[in-house]
């Protein structure tokens, strides 16, 4: 038998609430029938006994008072104490200490068809039961010392903080399902977005499963993630497009340059025109490497290590340097591990270090230090810098610095857009700031696994 399955998480929580207050409330109402405290049966073994006792009696030719006499000599011989009442309650012969107990208990149990017992203090009563002689008929109460102590789950009822704990430890593995059946659907939604945020636009069925809050949103989800899809790989088609349209006139450009040379031979115009081609064929080729980085990088990241991405893209860089009659050096560097696109990671940094050489005087500094789940990398050049209001901008695409605006200095102003994208695909954050020597220092923070 399939039991009814609630879809919806308002639903599964009211009914979690209900569910466990009504297994506390059957057990606070079921314990009490084992507390002998209460008024209960007789056990059958014990109620068959003293029945059959009271049948030999009935049949001996004794007058009432003579069987009650006989009944109290051998009390002794079975532990226990027998007290009698008439049919009013009243006492028959000696009367009992606890007279009060006695009266409250036949009171309560007054049928000896149906005989009871109660614990009080430490004596269980139990009866009435039935004495019968040819002169009248009494009943009969029977009390014995009680050694044995309550059971330990009736204990726990006469003490309120415990009582307390063990309503919580009853209700702690509902609860726990109930967190579980709300945070499952939760972190999965969470993990996600966190996929979205590193660039992963890939739907997860996973999402719409769960309560039919949770399906609901994760339906949406994945139907975000598909229209964002759809947007960039429209985006995607419309660069190579442009990319297509403006390289053929470009290049029937570049072959009337080359005629005009030919049969005019070499002048400061046509070297302007070849130049400018030259920068925009550059340019070109930048914006579309940008827009590949931006979609679909996910799919290549790797286990790698630091050393592996960056030492031989530093030692080129550093011959670069002496070519240019500067200096680069780096500290620091270490096998740390990474979760990356080492292309990606590898041309972020060598974009910085080859800006840096390009616009130092005569040396570069490029520092790795490992903090807390986290590697900081620091590349500081000692050239003209930029100014503290524009440092935020050189990341972006085509932004060009107003000291730099010369196209003698060369550049597209893409380089450190690609640098950024590259960075942010790894979670990570790039900042500009002042070097000890006044040039320019770029700073890359990147998290470290595990």
């Amino acid at each position: 038998m399939n039991l009814p399955r609630i879809s919806s998480l308002y639903g599964r929580i009211f009914a979690t609430f209900w569910f466990t207050l009504l297994i506390v409330v059957i057990g606070l109402l079921a314990v009490p029938q084992f507390d002998p405290r209460s008024e209960h049966n007789i056990p059958r073994e014990h109620f068959n006994d003293v029945q059959k006792a009271m049948k030999r009696m009935s049949s001996l030719p004794l007058s009432l008072e003579d069987k009650i006499a006989l009944i109290r000599q051998r009390q002794r011989e079975f532990s226990f104490k027998a007290y009698f009442t008439d049919d009013e309650g009243e006492s028959i012969g000696k009367g009992i200490p606890q007279s009060r107990i006695l009266s409250n208990f036949a009171s309560l149990s007054y049928d000896p068809s149906e005989p009871q017992q109660k614990l009080y203090g430490h004596w269980m009563v139990s009866g009435p039961f039935l004495v019968q002689a040819d002169d009248g008929s009494a009943y009969m109460y029977l009390s014995r010392r009680w050694q044995r102590p309550p059971p330990w789950f009736l204990r726990i009822l006469d003490k309120p903080f415990q009582l307390l704990l063990v309503t919580m430890l009853i209700s702690t593995p509902l609860l726990l399902w109930l967190a579980w059946a709300v945070t499952q659907p939760a972190r999965r939604l969470q993990q996600a977005a966190e996929k979205v945020s590193r660039g992963e636009l890939e739907t997860d069925p996973k999402l719409e499963k769960g309560p039919s809050e949770f399906v609901n949103t994760g339906r949406s989800f994945n139907h975000m993630v598909s229209s964002l899809n759809q947007m960039i790989s429209g985006q995607q088609r419309l660069l190579s497009d442009i990319s297509h349209e403006l390289r053929s006139p470009l290049t029937r450009l570049r072959m009337a340059t080359a005629l005009a040379v030919r049969k005019q031979g070499e002048s400061n115009e046509l070297s302007r025109i070849e130049t400018e081609a030259e920068r925009l064929e550059q340019m070109i080729a930048e914006l579309l490497e940008l827009s590949r980085m931006q979609v679909n990088s996910h799919s290549e990241y790797e286990l790698t290590d630091a050393e592996s991405v960056w030492l031989e893209m530093l030692k080129d860089a550093e011959f670069e340097a002496e070519q240019n009659g500067k200096r680069l050096q780096w500290h620091g560097l270490k096998p740390w591990s990474l979760h990356a696109h080492p292309a990606l990671l590898c041309s972020a940094l060598e974009n910085v270090a080859r800006n840096a050489i390009k616009y130092a005087n005569q040396s570069v500094t490029v520092n790795f230090d490992a903090q807390p789940q986290q590697l900081v990398i620091h590349v500081c050049d000692d050239g003209p810098g930029v100014p503290a209001s524009e440092r935020d901008d050189i990341f972006r695409p085509f932004y060009r610095v107003s000291t730099a605006r010369d196209r003698d200095s060369g550049g597209t102003g893409l380089g450190l857009s690609i640098t950024e994208s590259a960075v942010r695909q790894h979670n990570g954050v790039i900042t500009a700031s002042e070097s000890e020597s006044g040039g320019l220092c770029v700073t890359m923070t990147l998290p470290l696994n595990g």
